[in-house]
């Protein structure tokens, strides 16, 4: 379990393609002495498994099976690119974002990001078949950053990005264009498969 709120940015080494998957490398920064073998981090978003980490390098190992290159935007990293990291919620810390799984739903496109202020105007597009769980003010994941949809249209999503916000993630180095991980609202789903449940 995570809240969606970014402790660092991490730098891909390399990801290399292998029968079934994929293995993963990322120079993980400060967090990577504090990692342990078999430790849950979420990678874009996406949970993974700490296979191999060095704390002296600094770097961490993910291995990736098929369905997650199929379903996330991790198949599509490069050598140099930059992956947004949180470490699992623990137990009496503060929920500063909300409850996110690291279980991507599905990718979708930058539409638009550009400045406003000292803010970003953030724009995604919105799968049709996930539209339903998306409501105004509520919370959607996005590459692992809780965030608040500032308005809502048929097929995309704004969202209003603060300057730490900006500066702390993978945000800074992304363009429209650029495929970006979705997880929905954990409670939404549940409510839609009680409701569907009684029908």
């Amino acid at each position: 379990m995570f809240t969606g709120i970014v402790e660092t940015t991490g730098e891909v080494q390399s990801l290399a393609l292998r029968e079934g998957g994929a293995r993963l490398v990322l120079r993980a920064g400060p967090m990577a002495p504090e990692l342990s073998l078999g430790e849950s981090v979420a990678v874009n978003g996406c949970c993974l498994t700490v296979t191999e980490f060095d704390g002296a390098a600094r770097t961490a190992a993910f291995d990736l099976l098929g369905e997650t290159l199929r379903v996330t935007n991790l198949g599509a990293l490069r050598a140099g690119g930059h992956v947004n990291l949180e470490r699992a919620l623990r137990v009496g810390d503060r929920l500063s974002g909300h409850f996110v799984q690291g279980h991507v739903d599905a990718t979708a496109k930058i539409l638009a990001l550009e400045p406003a202020g000292q803010d970003h105007r953030l724009v995604v597009a919105l799968p049709r078949e996930w539209a339903r769980l998306v409501v105004h003010k509520g919370s959607v994941c996005i590459n692992g950053m809780s965030l608040t949809v500032a308005e809502l249209g048929q097929d995309q999503m704004t969202f209003w990005i603060t300057p730490h916000t900006f500066t702390a993630t993978n945000l800074r180095a992304s363009r429209a264009g650029d495929l970006v991980n979705l997880e929905f609202d954990m409670l939404a789903k549940h409510i839609e498969r009680l409701v569907d449940s009684d029908s």
